[in-house]
């Protein structure tokens, strides 16, 4: 039985996924995705916490033994000391993480340049509808920020 995706749900914009039976019924997802958290090994909490709170603008909500965990709207972090991993660096493309949607990319791009957030891939409109620049952070994490350029 082949499962197809309704028009109504096949915008770019809706992550959820409605499937038909060859019946015609609909069948819901068993549960839904509310939020999400990115959990990242880092060799210097204190340096990478300095990072993301002075540079990308997020705040810190709770320190505990080993972890920082970190927000800036709808993006939660949680940075975990791991002095023995291999930086992510060395692992080229791999070091990709997130693709965050944003309202103002061409702001947020200006604010970064303004603090001296190391660019990897400049501010452009891509052909697939979006505006988008990425960042690096010191353990080599990359963090790509994209505008919907048709919401």
């Amino acid at each position: 039985m082949a499962a197809t995706i309704h028009p109504l749900f096949q915008s770019r914009a809706s992550i959820r996924i409605t499937l038909f039976h060859a019946t015609g019924s609909v069948r819901n997802p068993m549960a839904d995705i509310t939020s999400s958290s990115f959990v990242l090994a880092v060799r210097d909490l204190d340096a990478s916490r300095r990072f993301y709170v002075e540079k990308l603008g997020f705040t810190e909500t709770l320190s505990v033994d080993g972890w920082s965990f970190l927000e800036r709207g709808a993006c939660e972090l949680r940075l975990g000391y791991c002095p023995d991993i291999v930086p992510i660096a060395q692992c080229d493309e791999h070091a990709w993480f997130a693709s965050l949607q944003v309202t103002d990319a061409a702001a947020l791009h200006a604010e970064y340049l303004a603090a001296a957030v190391p660019i990897w891939h400049p501010l452009a409109d891509k052909p697939w509808g979006f505006r988008e620049f990425g960042v690096v952070t010191p353990d080599g994490h990359k963090i790509l920020f994209a505008e919907d350029l048709d919401p």
